[in-house]
């Protein structure tokens, strides 16, 4: 009975957002986002042995390197459009060196980063949230949509997700807002991991969202390959903030030392110093 109750609050939850979606005239709600740049072009100082000798480097050293910073902890892996699966793979492996455990993968769709659908994720984040306060408190519709997804991953390392936080994840899937497996346990931390794309309006929005579930959060890095730190990329977006920062940013998960790196900065941030690492465009060096 529990299990026929949600999902009919589900689909009350995204009829009522498409009505107001329609309602505020915020434009067809299924129109496809631009399609973003591609990824980068692969380095010619570099072929394939050195690569090779790379990522063997890191993958016998990382562990020495990394120490189990982050045993522990327990961290979501969020991607935005366009991010490379092999980048993503660095970063958990980098992770799991740390001691993290990786509670899941999960994805931002495109639907969600197209900013003409931001009512109707608005809606669906407080009509699946309707009893959690800081969805309520979100002072704009990204802080809103971050604080529900945040209640949905984020929680007592090692639990299993409750009622509310299946819900909201339901309801962000029905929606077509997040691609992934449903949550099966909780975890303590997000990586957020960006595509190289550079389109403004996109990347505003996922930096929007990193922010919002920042600070739901014991720590949340933002990382991306070289390109998401040029202008108008995600990356280069949330450095915006300077010394206002308080979510860690690295920019060469397209990198062999990418994942070492994501979890060096997350262990920095989830001890109160988040900072800017990788590429000379980052402001803190190139290693946490």
């Amino acid at each position: 009975m529990r299990t026929v109750r949600r999902r009919l609050l589900i689909a009350a939850t995204i009829l009522f957002a498409l009505g107001l979606g329609i309602a505020l005239g915020s434009g067809p709600l299924n129109r496809p986002a631009d399609v973003l740049p591609g990824m980068d072009a692969p380095s010619t100082s570099a072929d394939a042995g050195t690569t090779a000798f790379e990522t063997t480097y890191i993958n016998k050293t990382g562990g020495g390197v990394l120490d189990n910073r982050l045993k522990g902890h327990a961290v979501a892996i969020i991607t935005a459009a366009g991010v490379e699966p092999a980048q993503v793979d660095v970063v958990a492996q980098g992770l799991k060196m740390a001691g993290a455990t990786v509670v899941g993968r999960f994805g931002f769709t495109e639907k969600l980063t197209d900013p003409a659908n931001r009512q109707f994720a608005d809606s669906v984040a407080r009509q699946s949230a309707l009893k959690v306060k800081s969805v309520a408190d979100g002072q704009n519709s990204y802080d809103r949509v971050g604080a529900a997804l945040v209640r949905a991953l984020i929680g007592k390392v090692g639990d299993a997700p409750d009622d509310t936080a299946e819900t909201i994840w339901s309801a962000f899937d029905e929606g077509g807002l997040v691609s992934g497996d449903a949550p099966d346990k909780y975890g303590d931390a997000v990586v957020v991991i960006s595509g190289p794309g550079r389109k403004a309006s996109v990347s505003t929005v996922v930096a929007g969202l990193t922010r919002a579930i920042d600070e739901g959060t014991k720590g949340t890095v933002l990382a991306g390959p070289s390109a998401s730190s040029l202008t108008s990329g995600a990356v280069a977006e949330l450095r915006e903030d300077g010394d206002d920062a308080t979510v860690s940013t690295v920019d060469v998960t397209n990198s062999a030392a990418g994942g070492v790196l994501v979890a060096r900065a997350l262990t920095r941030d989830i001890a109160g110093k988040p900072g800017a690492w990788g590429t000379p465009r980052s402001a803190d060096g190139a290693l946490p």
